[in-house]
C-alpha cells in the first residue's frame, strides 16, 4: 500500500467529480479536492477516507481559468454554495457534462442513445433560494453544516436567500432561544414577500415552544410558523401554508409550508414542470401515475392534458396541501393516494390496475423498483425527475433492462453556486 507524504504536494485539477469537487491525479490514483477547479494548481494534503483519497487544499498556487472570487463572507467554511469560485459558465457546462458521464458510467448509457437537450438555464444566479434548512450552532445562533462536515457555521444573513429570507437566520436566531436545545433543524420557506418558518424538535411541543414561536412571528411579522415533534402531529401557528400557483396552470393555487418540501427556485422550477410535461406527452385519453407526488407541484400541469392523474405520496402534508390546490381549483381529475410508493405500487399490480403514462419525482435516493412497477402496470412512458445523478443512472439502467428505451435528457440548473443538479429523462416501452 503506498504511503501518502506528510507535506502537502502540488496537483493540477483536471475535471470536476459528481460530487462537485475537484478530480486530480497522484501516482495513478484519482484524487478528490473539495473546492479546487478545472485549470487550478493547487497544494493539498493527502488524506485516506476508506479506498478513497482526498485533498484538503491548502493553497490555490495558480487559478485555473475560471475561478473568481468568492462574493461570500463564509464561501471557505459553509456548505451551501460550494461552486461559488466558479464562474456560472463553467458551472452549466460541468452540470450538463456530470449527468451524462454517470448516465454512461454508472448506468451505461451512451449518450448517443438519446436526444441531449440544451441545458436550461436559471432565470437567476443568486438571491433565489426560496427555502432553507438551518441548525442551531449551540451558540445561540443558526447555521448551516460545513463543507463535507456536520460541524456548523454560524450565519447571520444568506444572499443565496430570496430578499425576504436573506435577513432571517440573525434575526430569528434570538427569538428562538428557548427553543434551542430541542431544536434540530429550523426551516425557512418564502413564496414573494411573505415567509415562514417551521422547527423540527427533537421531542414533543411544550408550552414554552409555543410561546417562543409565536412571539417571533409577531415580531417578524412572518405569516405562521409549525412546530414539528418527534412524534405526533404538528402543531400550526397562524398560517404558513403559503399560497403561490401552478406552473402553467396559473388558475389553480398551489399551497407551500416550511416542514414540506418544495422545489428551492422558484422561477426555475417553472421550467423544470415545462420540461416534464413535454417529455412525458400524456394525451387528452391518457391517465396519468404520479410517484412522489409532493404538493401538486406536476400534478395540476398534468391533469390539464390527461383524462386523469393518481398521485403518490407519502408526506400527509403534502398530501393535505395538493388535495386543498385541487378543492380550491376546482381539479375534479386528480387523485392521491398518502403512502410509500412502493406499497402503493404493489397495491395498485395487485388490484391489476394499468396506466398509459408515469412521472416520477423520487428523492435523493431514487426509486428502486421503478421498472418493475412500470412493467406490471402496462405504462407505455415513463419520465423520470431526478436530483441525483448517480440514482437516475441506476434507475434508467434497470428501465432500459426492462425493455423502456431512452428518449431524452433535459438538465436543468436549479441550483446555481452548487454542484446540485436537476434532470429530466423520457423513457419508452419498446414495441
Amino acid at each position: 500500500m503506498t504511503t501518502l507524504p506528510e507535506t502537502p504536494i502540488q496537483l493540477t485539477i483536471e475535471r470536476l467529480g459528481q460530487l462537485g469537487e475537484g478530480v486530480a491525479s497522484w501516482q495513478g490514483r484519482t484524487v478528490f479536492v473539495p473546492g479546487a477547479f478545472p485549470g487550478d494548481t493547487v497544494r493539498v494534503h493527502l488524506e485516506a477516507q476508506g479506498r478513497v483519497l482526498r485533498g484538503l487544499l491548502r493553497q490555490v498556487v495558480s487559478p485555473g481559468p475560471d475561478r473568481r472570487e468568492e462574493p461570500c463572507p463564509w464561501a471557505g467554511e459553509c456548505g451551501g454554495c460550494d461552486w461559488l469560485g466558479l464562474k456560472e459558465p463553467a458551472q452549466r457546462a460541468a452540470k450538463q457534462e456530470i449527468v451524462l458521464s454517470t448516465l454512461e458510467h454508472l448506468g451505461h448509457l451512451p449518450r448517443e442513445s438519446f436526444t441531449v437537450r440544451p441545458l436550461l438555464v436559471a432565470p437567476r444566479d443568486w438571491g433565489y433560494r426560496r427555502r432553507a434548512v438551518l441548525h442551531p450552532t449551540g451558540k445561540g445562533t443558526l447555521g448551516y453544516f460545513g463543507r463535507r462536515s456536520h460541524e456548523r457555521v454560524p450565519v447571520s444573513e444568506c444572499g443565496a436567500l430570496t430578499p425576504v429570507l436573506t435577513a432571517l437566520p440573525g434575526k430569528l436566531a434570538p427569538l428562538l432561544k428557548p427553543l434551542a436545545k430541542d431544536t434540530e433543524e429550523v426551516l425557512l420557506l418564502a413564496e414573494g414577500e411573505k415567509a415562514a418558518f417551521a422547527v423540527n424538535l427533537s421531542g414533543s411541543v411544550t408550552a414554552r415552544h409555543l410561546e417562543a414561536a409565536e412571539a417571533a412571528v409577531r415580531a417578524l411579522r412572518l405569516e405562521g410558523a409549525v412546530l414539528v415533534p418527534k412524534e405526533g402531529s404538528p402543531r400550526v401557528l397562524g398560517k404558513p401554508a403559503l399560497r403561490s400557483y401552478s406552473p402553467l396552470r396559473p388558475e389553480v393555487p398551489l399551497y407551500l409550508r416550511p416542514d414540506a418540501f418544495a422545489q428551492a427556485h422558484a422561477e426555475a422550477n417553472v421550467g423544470l414542470v415545462t420540461a416534464a410535461v413535454y417529455e412525458l406527452g400524456a394525451r387528452d385519453e391518457d391517465s396519468v401515475l404520479e410517484l412522489y407526488s409532493g404538493n401538486g407541484n406536476f400534478t395540476f400541469p398534468l391533469a390539464a392534458g390527461s383524462a386523469s392523474v393518481l398521485g403518490v405520496e407519502s408526506s400527509p402534508v403534502g398530501v393535505e396541501l395538493a388535495q386543498r390546490s385541487a378543492r380550491e381549483g376546482g381539479v375534479g381529475n386528480v387523485r392521491f393516494i398518502q403512502g410509500d410508493a412502493r406499497k402503493a405500487c404493489d397495491g395498485l399490480v395487485a388490484e391489476g390496475r394499468k396506466f398509459d403514462v408515469c412521472l416520477a419525482d423520487p428523492p435523493r435516493a431514487g426509486a428502486p423498483g421503478l421498472a418493475k412497477w412500470m412493467t406490471a402496470l402496462g405504462v407505455r412512458r415513463v419520465v423520470y425527475v431526478a436530483c441525483d445523478p448517480a440514482s437516475l443512472a441506476r434507475d434508467a439502467a434497470g428501465l432500459v433492462e426492462a425493455g423502456y428505451k431512452p428518449l431524452a435528457l433535459q438538465v436543468v440548473d436549479m441550483f446555481p453556486q452548487t454542484h446540485h443538479v436537476e434532470a429530466v429523462m423520457s423513457f419508452e416501452r419498446g414495441s
